[in-house]
């Protein structure tokens, strides 16, 4: 049996080496954290360059490309600590981080499952991305992330539950995971971290949006702001995750309007623009949910 520690912070790598770097350069090591990165079949052996300049990082290398749940469900089955970091590659911590005080938020109550810092993106004057979401239609599937591209001027810094984590940067502990279930490898990429903060609240969790850490994101590094990798799974997701999370009774309206209207608008909209990779990527996402 390994040797628990207090901490595991784990993050993902695919063909990121720089953000993955600057990310290690910008945690403090303890005698009580480990850090993992799980290289997902990166196409040249960026594992090994990260084992040879970081020696107390473990780093694990897989074979496939095991999407962002199975890459973070890896991580965690070779963790050691009481409490799990799950935070994206493409973030940096600089001095307002404060991992205590988001461990600290779990000793208020048992109810509480995960715990989100204040995001910000690391370009231009830093504005906000994430202070929290407000809970999801239905129907729609429309929600906003407070505080989305504000200037932080304090506005934010207060705690409080939310419906759902941000998956840049999640906090919970080993004894959660291991009541609630890994995180659910069905949808490779985007909508993961929402269906599995679904089912911590299902088992009777909270979430809690705590401002007294901030992380900065680059955002969109490993697949591109506008690429048909994440049309496709943002299409195909979407869909997913109102079949496994909505009611029979609501659902196929859902359907109706994520099909007939937003990916007819995305269709129309990148055809006008020239893009026909986008659009038949949004096809092929439609296609393939149908056939699931």
């Amino acid at each position: 049996m390994q040797e628990e520690c207090r901490l595991s912070i784990i993050t993902i790598n695919y063909n990121g080496l720089a953000d993955t770097c600057a990310l290690i350069d910008s945690i403090t090591f303890t005698d009580d954290t480990e850090v993992i990165v799980v290289d997902n079949a990166s196409r040249t052996d960026e594992a090994s360059v990260i084992e040879q300049r970081y020696p107390k990082v473990k780093v694990i290398r897989s074979e496939k490309n095991l999407g962002f749940a199975g890459g973070n469900n890896l991580g965690i089955k070779s963790a050691r600590g009481r409490y799990l970091l799950l935070i994206n590659n493409d973030t940096v911590l600089k001095d307002d981080w404060n991992i205590d005080s988001l461990i600290r938020r779990f000793d208020t109550s048992a109810r509480i499952g995960m715990v989100c810092p204040k995001i910000r993106f690391a370009w231009g004057d830093c504005p906000i991305q994430y202070a929290g979401y407000t809970s999801l239609s239905r129907i729609t599937m429309r929600n906003q992330s407070i505080g989305f591209n504000e200037p932080d001027q304090g506005q934010h810094d207060f705690s409080h539950p939310t419906p759902y984590a941000h998956g840049a940067a999640m906090l919970t502990k080993r004894e959660v995971v291991e009541h609630v279930g890994l995180m659910p490898e069905c949808y490779f990429l985007y909508y993961e971290e929402l269906d599995w903060s679904m089912k911590f609240r299902q088992a009777g969790y909270f979430i809690w949006y705590d401002s007294s850490s901030t992380i900065y994101h680059k955002e969109s590094q490993t697949t591109g702001k506008n690429s048909p990798v994440k049309a496709y799974y943002i299409t195909r997701n979407r869909l997913l995750y109102v079949h496994r999370n909505n009611q029979s009774s609501i659902k196929y309206l859902s359907y109706a309007y994520l099909i007939g209207i937003v990916a007819t608008r995305d269709i129309v909209r990148d055809l006008l623009k020239g893009r026909l990779d986008l659009v038949k990527a949004t096809i092929r996402g439609i296609v393939h949910f149908l056939k699931l």
